[in-house]
């Protein structure tokens, strides 16, 4: 697979996903869920912040809209009162697993497969490949 291929699977994961009825986060909003839910718990917003190298301010952000939408849910730290944990919900996990379920439908959509069965010509709306390197 090449850039341009990945790329496409993104994209059309993306664009099925903006067509459901479900949230649109940001590519920040997806990155804290996607680590709270693929990392080993108990997750706070220091270690998430550590883990994805970007302010803690904006995880909380990130985190506040998550909260919003019961992908998340924040809970005391029965340990240390001044710290908060990140738990997973129900629906962070029905959303995450049908996100999932987008990609792999993208990706056998863009398999070579379909590819060389299907001349580049026969779908005007396909976008012709962008080259990902550099000007220079």
């Amino acid at each position: 697979m090449n850039a341009t291929q990945a790329l496409e699977i993104w994209r059309g994961a993306i664009v099925e996903s903006v067509r459901r009825d479900s949230p649109d986060l940001s590519a920040r909003q997806m990155a804290v869920l996607t680590t709270v839910y693929l990392s080993q718990s108990p997750h706070t917003v220091r270690g998430l912040s550590e883990a994805l190298n970007v302010a803690k301010p904006a995880v909380t952000r990130a985190l506040d809209r998550l909260s919003e939408l019961g992908l998340v849910r924040r809970k005391p730290d029965p340990d240390d009162r001044r710290s908060v944990l990140i738990q997973r919900t129900v629906k962070g996990s029905v959303f995450l697993t049908e996100f999932a379920e987008l990609i792999l439908k993208a990706a056998e959509a863009e398999s070579p497969e379909t590819d060389s069965a299907r001349p580049a010509s026969s779908n005007p709306a396909s976008p012709r490949p962008v080259p990902l390197r550099a000007a220079g």
